[in-house]
Formats: structure tokens, C-alpha cells, sequence
């Protein structure tokens, strides 16, 4: 997901830094008292160091390279530590080895099949195989499953709502029914790219909304949710919220014994790669008659670094034809499904090293160490007086979501954690529940392949101390805090580069109801 980024103006430019102190561009120098300030030492004995970077305009001249790289390496140290950041479920470690193959591959084109079928191959393996994890039919009386990698589950989802509507579109016209108002049914607790998908494809979302005590989708509400009109279910593996796996079995049973023609799509963004290694016993996908697509991220759990998603159709009979274009491109023949052309194709090599690498016995040991790991948390945080929220013992994702006890009537709250943890580093991100259960505040740790036993300990540690800390705050002291926190916390609430003519949305569910969405 990319923020759009609003160009300033010129009175914005030269806007000072601080009220009432004229903007210098440069530090003035005498040049008879202080000499040349060309490059010709280091990179600090130069003028560039005593200038601001380029911002707003493209430069005149050009900058020599050991400059702009320092220049940029130098800014780009204020960004957070990857290894701590814990709001992510995007991989932060990958091996020297994937790294080299996929630094090889960066100036490949992956839409250029005829210059690299290699690579093209290379993709139609990481299918198979994925095909195959989720048990997609593959008898040979069966019509071959199909499959393509994205740029991540944002656009697979998309892929998978575009498919899902075209094939319904398609029923009720040779119905000779009305096919102007289609619906798709999902939790309240969807990441934000399902409402995007129903927003820009002209598609009504139907919400079950979470309670105080479920955070996942209600299966006989979301069933009874089911008319003429809808596409499909949604059902999620692993919310981004609390972790948690959807009752997708259910959901399918439901379907099955009420004899509704309605598929189901599984978001398994974050918990493809984990119950099935898992958990292997849980039923949740092509297992099911109702399931007709997947999604997963390669970048999550399936260990890759950020830029590749997949999603998987049961059979074409799920992916409507009119939706794929046959175009021959440079010379060579291809069915292409995507929202994009142009990309590289060095995440779905690093995807194929780690399915070569690892194997099933390499998911499945680094997917129990983590579930290890964050039952190890749970208990840790339990201990300091946290409620937990999310399952633990692999009931769930690798994360921990817990919140403060209100029984024990704390002056402060998780806001006021978070802020204190990220002054010690660490990105533990606090925030409010979906619609209908917003009054509840959360926090949540993503256990990650890098979260190690004793950076969890480090983190424990760092924990008793903000509580501690804030716990010897008065009535008085900590409003000011929290005012504080309420100002200062994040980047994102005190950014600079969002428009204002964006600023109050009422069509997501943040504008119509305050939700938060759990970052991913």
C-alpha cells in the first residue's frame, strides 16, 4: 500500500523550520577565509554537506556518486530498525545467499517471457507448489487448477474479487436477471485492501461486525448475510487484529446443508504459509467445495522479502475467460491476469530459493519455533498483567495481541506503552478494534523468523521498565503525557505530505467509524 503524497507549493517550500527564522537552502561561507568546497576530501568536507538535499526540484547539477549515497544512507538512518520492528508481518531476514540470487536478478523484467523464461518457469514451479500445499485438485479427471504470483495480497485480492464478480455478472445475465448490484460478505476486521477492492470495482460490502468477545466472523451471520446478489464470502486466515483463523469449515457446511450457490474466497495472507505446517489437520482450503481461490504472501510468512503475493483458482471455471488477455509480447505468447505489467523478478526467486531451501520440514521447524516464541510471550506478558487476545499454542498466527487489564485502573494506556517502547526502539503498534468493538485497545506483536527467544527477552525487559516508568507518573504528569503521545506518537500522525483534500474520507470504515487498521 502507497501513500499518495501531496506536492507542495511554493510559499510551502520556503516555509521555515522554525516560526520567526528565515529558511537557509545553505550555510554561507566566506570562500577566501574557508577555500574550495568542492568534493575533494570526503564527503563532509564538501558543499554538499552544508546544503539541504535537493527536495522539490530536480537539480541542476550532478552530485557525485559517494555523495549521493552517503547523503541518502545518512537520511535514511531515521527510519525504525527493521529487526525491531514488530507491527510487521513483512520478512526482515533473508539468507546471503537468496539475497545474492535476488540482487542478480534485479534488472529483469519478469513480463519478459521470451527474454526470461527461466524466470517465467521459475514462477509456474512456486505455483505448483502452492497449489498443492492448499490441496487444490489435481486428478487427472479434474480441470487444472490455475494460479499467477502478484505484488502482493493487496493485488490478488483484487484479482480474486475482479474474478468473483465477473463470474456472477456472468450467472445473472444468462439468468436474464439485474446484475447491477453486486455484494460481498466479510468481517469488520478486513485489512484495508477489501475495502478498496469493493470501493474501486463497484461492489457493496456487507459487514459482520466483530463483538467485545469475537474478533472473527460470526459463520452463520455471514451465511444468513448471502442473497441473489452476492459474489462470495470472504473468509479470513489469520486476522491482522488478533491473529486468529476464521471457521472457514463452517462457513462451507453451512453453505453445503442450506444448498446456497455462493464460493468462498480465503484471504490465507498471513496464515497460508503457517497452518499448513502448523496445523495441517485444520480444513480451510481446496479441501472444501466452496473454496474457489486463495490468496497468500510470499513477503509474510512465506519468508521473502516485500513485493510478492499469489493467489490460486480452483479451476477455470472460477476465473472467468473474458478476464485474461493473450497478448504476445516480444515475441512470445502469453495469458496474463494482472493489474500490473511491469515488474521484477527477484521476489519470485527469492520465493523458489526458500521452497528449495527449506522444504516442508524447514517451514514446519521455523513455524513452530515461532509459535514456540510467542506462547513464550504470552506467558511473559500474562505474568506482568496483560489480557491476552489472541490464540496461542497454534490456534492462530505467530502473534501476540493483548491488552491492559481495566480492572487494575490504570492512569495510562497501550498508546502511552507503545510511544515509551518506541523511544527504546522498538515499533509496537497500539491501536482501537474494528466497528462494534472500538472502545477496546489493543497492542500487538508480530513474531517474525528473526524474533528470537532472546530478543524477546530484550523486549520483556523493556516492557517492565515502561510500565514501570509510567506507573510512577501522577494523575497530573500523565495527562500531559498522554496529550503528548496523542500529538507526537507516530510519523504517520504528524506527517507533512498528505493532501488535504483527502484528509476526511466517510466512505472506509476509519472514516464512517474511527476504526484503526492493524498494520500488516
Amino acid at each position: 500500500m502507497v501513500h499518495l503524497a501531496s506536492v507542495k507549493n511554493d510559499a510551502e517550500v520556503e516555509e521555515p523550520m522554525i516560526p520567526g527564522v528565515a529558511r537557509r537552502g545553505t550555510i554561507c561561507l566566506d570562500a577566501e577565509e574557508y577555500g574550495d568546497d568542492q568534493f575533494s576530501t570526503s564527503v563532509y568536507g564538501s558543499r554538499f554537506a552544508a546544503e539541504d538535499l535537493p527536495a522539490h526540484e530536480l537539480p541542476d547539477k550532478e552530485m557525485p556518486k559517494e555523495i549521493a549515497y552517503r547523503m541518502i544512507k545518512d537520511d535514511l538512518s531515521l527510519d525504525g530498525n527493521p529487526m525491531l520492528n514488530l507491527a510487521s508481518f513483512v520478512t526482515t531476514y533473508m539468507e546471503d545467499e537468496a539475497e545474492k540470487l535476488m540482487t542478480e536478478a534485479f534488472s529483469k523484467n519478469f513480463i519478459d517471457y521470451e527474454e526470461y523464461p527461466q524466470s517465467a518457469e521459475i514462477q509456474n514451479r512456486c505455483v505448483n507448489m502452492i497449489a498443492r500445499l492448499f490441496n487444490a485438485p489435481t486428478h487427472s479427471d479434474t480441470d487444472n487448477a490455475i494460479g499467477t504470483s502478484c505484488i502482493g495480497s493487496s493485488e490478488a485480492i483484487m484479482l480474486g474479487t475482479l474474478a468473483m464478480k465477473k463470474r456472477w455478472q456472468n450467472k445473472r445475465k444468462a439468468e436474464g436477471k439485474d446484475y447491477s448490484r453486486p455484494n460481498l460478505v466479510m468481517n469488520s476486521a478486513v485489512q484495508v485492501c477489501w475495502e478498496k477492492a469493493c470501493r474501486y470495482f463497484d461492489v457493496e460490502e456487507k459487514y459482520v461486525f466483530c463483538t467485545e468477545s469475537r474478533y472473527v466472523i460470526d459463520p452463520e451471520e455471514a451465511v444468513n448475510l448471502v442473497d441473489e446478489n452476492t459474489i462470495g464470502i470472504c473468509a479470513i486466515l489469520g486476522t491482522t487484529y488478533t491473529g486468529e483463523y476464521e471457521d472457514v469449515q463452517m462457513m462451507n457446511d453451512l453453505l453445503v446443508e442450506k444448498n446456497i450457490d455462493c464460493p468462498i474466497h480465503v484471504d490465507a495472507a498471513s496464515g497460508g504459509f503457517v497452518a499448513p505446517f502448523v496445523r495441517p489437520n485444520l480444513v480451510w482450503d481446496f479441501r472444501l467445495e466452496k473454496v474457489i481461490s486463495i490468496n497468500v504472501s510470499g513477503h509474510k510468512y512465506g519468508l521473502v522479502y516485500p513485493g510478492v503475493g499469489w493467489v490460486v483458482w480452483r479451476s477455470p471455471e472460477y476465473l472467468p475467460k473474458e478476464l485474461v488477455f493473450n497478448i504476445n509480447y516480444l515475441g512470445a505468447d502469453q495469458a496474463s491476469f494482472t493489474l500490473n505489467f511491469s515488474k521484477g523478478a527477484s521476489q519470485v526467486i527469492g520465493q523458489y530459493y526458500q521452497f528449495l531451501r527449506l522444504g516442508k520440514r524447514g517451514y514446519r521447524s521455523i513455524m513452530l519455533n515461532l509459535t514456540r516464541t510467542a506462547d513464550y510471550l504470552i506467558e511473559q506478558l500474562q505474568h506482568l498483567g496483560f489480557l491476552i487476545m489472541s490464540q496461542g499454542h497454534g490456534r492462530g498466527l505467530p502473534l501476540v495481541a493483548f491488552r491492559l487489564d481495566p480492572a487494575k485502573g490504570y492512569l495510562f494506556d497501550e498508546f502511552a506503552i507503545a510511544h515509551h517502547l518506541r523511544e527504546r526502539g522498538w515499533v509496537v503498534p497500539a491501536y482501537t478494534m474494528a466497528p462494534h468493538s472500538e472502545k477496546l485497545k489493543l497492542m500487538r506483536v508480530v513474531v517474525r523468523e528473526d524474533f528470537s527467544k532472546s530478543r524477546c527477552d530484550s523486549l520483556v525487559t523493556d516492557f517492565k521498565l515502561a510500565l514501570g516508568v509510567l506507573a510512577e507518573m501522577d494523575h497530573k504528569s500523565m495527562q500531559k503525557y498522554q496529550d503528548h503521545v496523542k500529538r507526537h506518537a507516530s510519523n504517520v500522525g504528524r506527517a507533512k505530505h498528505n493532501h488535504p483534500a483527502y484528509k476526511k474520507e466517510e466512505h472506509s470504515l476509519q472514516g464512517k467509524t474511527g476504526k484503526t487498521h492493524a498494520i500488516c
